[in-house]
């Protein structure tokens, strides 16, 4: 099968096509026909050497761990699915493997795709979107009337959290570029924030909860935006975050959480319902075919994505 493959640590000009063998699906694993996959920045970040210490990678490697296909084969202990459904995932093993013609996927890790999508957008749903929800619901304990604030509300994570947060009934704060605000604000937002304008990023009354999506600042001043049992999640790791949340409740009761996305099938479900019920779109900022995904992850690199980046692998 056709794959693209990074051959070492490097910039994106070290993926390479290659002819590779298509995978066999373990008992409890479907093989994919993936017809879309997107760009994620954990994809370059993993491949680049910025996690090796925590999270090695064996060359040569299939970056990607979304995919949106039809299943062509299932192991033998497979019940939910069969050879010609639809489905979309995130892939359930690391560093990927879904920027290829095929690829094996956990059966419990998978979900039927949203009869709405394209599997363009299906494809763009899977990792993003499991993070939204999981930082929201499991993190934030999220709930009708919980004032939230979104910092980078019009990237890959933050567009799709933006629109969940909403079907919770929450009040939503989106931190923003100001040429996206009247996007995010026809995601959901109902108040939005320019920070190429301001830094200040208090509402009328303190939230309940933060969702940092992009952790470029220090945390002391987010801590300060919460109301006194708030909770800050971010999904982007630092020593003074991990720090802050094993200590923070010795001495206060807000809380600071470090999202790591599961891979989960039911949650694939959930995301699923609120897109057949209009709750929940991705949007696709560029499409690239696969033999282009040098230049996706480029682009991915410049941190100006709104919404998603889509690699179309078969038609």
């Amino acid at each position: 099968m056709k794959a693209m493959q990074y051959r070492d640590y490097g910039t994106p000009d070290q993926l390479q096509p290659a002819e590779v063998p298509t995978p066999r699906p373990g008992p409890t694993q479907l093989l994919v026909r993936v017809l879309s996959t997107s760009v994620n920045p954990v994809d370059w970040k993993l491949h680049n050497g910025q996690y090796r210490r925590i999270m090695p990678v064996r060359f040569p490697s299939i970056p990607g761990f979304d995919l949106a296909g039809e299943v062509t084969g299932t192991g033998g202990h497979v019940t939910r699915f069969k050879p010609g459904d639809r489905i979309f995932a995130m892939l359930d093993r690391r560093p990927g493997g879904t920027s290829a013609e095929y690829a094996a996927v956990g059966e419990q890790a998978a979900a039927r795709m949203p009869a709405n999508l394209t599997p363009q957008e299906a494809a763009a749903m899977p990792l993003a979107g499991l993070t939204a929800l999981q930082c929201l619901r499991d993190l934030g304990r999220i709930a009708s009337g919980k004032r939230v604030l979104i910092i980078g509300a019009s990237g890959g994570v933050g567009h799709l959290a933006v629109q969940i947060a909403k079907s919770y009934g929450a009040e939503v704060t989106a931190v923003c570029s100001g040429r996206n605000a009247e996007l995010v604000r026809r995601l959901g937002a109902g108040r939005t924030i320019d920070y190429t304008q301001t830094s200040d990023l208090r509402g009328p009354q303190p939230y309940d909860l933060v969702l940092d999506f992009i952790a470029h600042s220090p945390l002391r001043p987010h801590l300060a935006l919460l109301a006194a049992d708030g909770i800050y999640v971010t999904s982007l790791p630092s020593a003074s975050r991990i720090a802050a949340a094993f200590l923070l409740p010795f001495v206060s009761r807000r809380r600071v959480r470090i999202a790591g996305v599961k891979p989960r099938g039911a949650d694939l479900e959930e995301l699923s319902r609120l897109c057949e019920a209009s709750k929940l779109r991705p949007m696709i900022d560029r499409t690239f075919d696969l033999n282009e995904l040098a230049a996706a992850h480029a682009y991915s690199q410049q941190g100006r994505t709104v919404g998603k980046i889509v690699i179309q692998i078969a038609r």
